[in-house]
């Protein structure tokens, strides 16, 4: 089942697609890669959406990915006498870490972290920054504060910290028990919540020691100040924008969506643009005009891939919603000016054999009118650099490695193929043809590029350009 569009869907499940026929449904409707939060439900509920996965994958015969979300540090009141309050502009207001049921005054706040970051003039968030206050008077477990913006506070609310760099790390003990879990279960992606420096990227590596890839998830405004390291230490990114709107000024938001999508792109790593992309089609069968228009902006700027959280997960439209966005992506892709845009962006190719081979590739496919580039890869490097050029025709990656298959369903572009390695130059021309023609990308009479490294199954080794004509 090929794809009719370069750009890939990330779909949520959970109790809106939970069982083996919707999950089917999803994939059908243009989901290419499944996200498990681990945010919300059990393991054991995530581990059956996971082996209902890897049966669909079986039946279809084509690779999909599977990303684990990690919670991450999450920080919320305690509780409220009655289980809620309201607060007026100008109150002072007191958090601090008595157990005590919080009332119009003050409320419980059990995390002494948030303390140990806090300073005079700091701003506290809460409810996704409905309720906003500015600390006048900050000790080691309290918070004096004046509130900005009013408005109910209640049992649990979150709390967002903007400005403030937490001194804790980004994994919790929760999130470790979850990461052992999904690496000992085979997931191919792990996401990583609330990364505020390189230092938390470099802690997961180490975990998961290559047993699968890595995204940062940029939710905290002090992960921009050092987004080129991020990335580089970074399989992908996930431009995470439900926290990064609340701690970023709205306005700030798109442009910042702009700077790390180029980034990525110029450093040839996969980026996905999340949260509220069809927000209103949780409950409804159409999204507003206003959501499709930002589908179309995540796709002109060349970004890998969008994803669909509580549209699917929790949603009454979750099928709907993913054919929807399948159908934006492929018209916008149609659009003349799709083109252009991509094309203005294109990074310019690294000094390497293997960025010179890549970016030949999609010269030589455009000028001869290919069907399709065909690139052999092990580690996946090979079809990222050819991703990373965004030809005007597909790609197609053959890998006999089924976890690289598997992460590649997240890359621009790639129709991610697990078959046996090749060891000569005419067994890769003729698998390259099979391949191209069984799975709709040629015909008999068209021609394909050809990229690989010699000897052949050498990781990053990309050396061989080879045009080849389909018989």
């Amino acid at each position: 089942m090929r794809r009719l569009r370069h750009a890939k869907i990330v779909a949520t499940l959970g109790p809106s697609s939970s069982d083996e026929r919707r999950i089917r449904s999803l994939f059908e409707a243009g989901a290419d890669i499944f996200r498990l939060n681990f945010s919300h439900g059990e393991p054991q509920d995530h581990l059956a959406r996971l082996d209902a996965i890897r049966r669909l994958e079986a039946e279809m015969d084509r690779p999909i990915g599977v990303l684990m979300d990690l919670q991450g540090p999450k920080f919320r009141l305690g509780r409220i006498g009655g289980g809620r309050v309201e607060l007026d502009i100008g109150q002072k207001f007191r958090f601090d870490l008595s157990d005590e049921l919080g009332d119009k005054a003050r409320a419980p706040l059990p995390h002494e972290e948030v303390f140990a970051a806090l300073s005079v003039g700091a701003m506290i968030f809460l409810d996704d920054g409905r309720v906003r206050m500015r600390v006048e008077r900050v000790g080691p477990d309290f918070a004096e504060t004046i509130v900005e913006t009013g408005g109910p506070i209640s049992d649990r609310k979150g709390v967002n910290l903007p400005g403030s760099v937490l001194p804790l790390s980004a994994l919790t003990e929760k999130d470790r028990r979850d990461l052992q879990f999904g690496l000992d279960h085979g997931v191919d992606w792990v996401a990583l919540s609330f990364v505020q420096r390189p230092d938390d990227v470099a802690e997961l590596r180490k975990l998961v020691a290559g047993r699968a890839a890595v995204m940062s998830k940029l939710e905290k405004p002090a992960a921009l100040t050092r987004l080129e390291e991020i990335i580089d230490l970074s399989d992908a990114i996930m431009v995470a924008r439900g926290d990064l709107g609340v701690e970023l000024p709205p306005e700030d938001v798109p442009g910042q969506q702009k700077a790390i999508v180029n980034a990525c792109r110029r450093a040839g790593k996969p980026v996905v643009v999340a949260t509220q992309m069809l927000d209103s089609m949780i409950h409804a069968p159409t999204p507003t005009r206003a959501e499709a228009s930002d589908v179309a902006t995540a796709v002109y700027d060349g970004a890998d891939a969008l994803m669909l959280s509580a549209e699917t997960a929790a949603g009454d439209y979750p099928v709907e919603a993913t054919s929807m966005m399948n159908r934006i992506i492929a018209r916008v892709e149609q659009d003349p000016l799709y083109r252009k845009f991509i094309d203005a962006e294109r990074p310019i190719p690294e000094p390497t054999s293997p960025d010179a081979i890549s970016a030949a590739a999609r010269q030589v496919a455009h000028t001869v009118g290919a069907a399709a580039i065909v690139t052999y890869t092990t580690s996946g490097s090979t079809s990222l650099r050819a991703s990373r050029e965004r030809p005007d025709v597909p790609i197609i990656g053959l890998t006999s490695a089924i976890g690289t298959a598997r992460r590649l369903s997240l890359a621009w572009g790639v129709h991610c193929v697990h078959c046996a390695d090749v060891t000569d130059f005419q067994s890769m021309v003729e698998r390259a043809a099979e391949i191209a023609v069984r799975d709709g990308f040629a015909v008999a009479g068209q021609r394909l590029v050809i990229t690989a490294g010699v000897p052949f199954g050498t990781p990053g080794a990309t050396n061989v350009l080879r045009i080849a004509w389909v018989e």
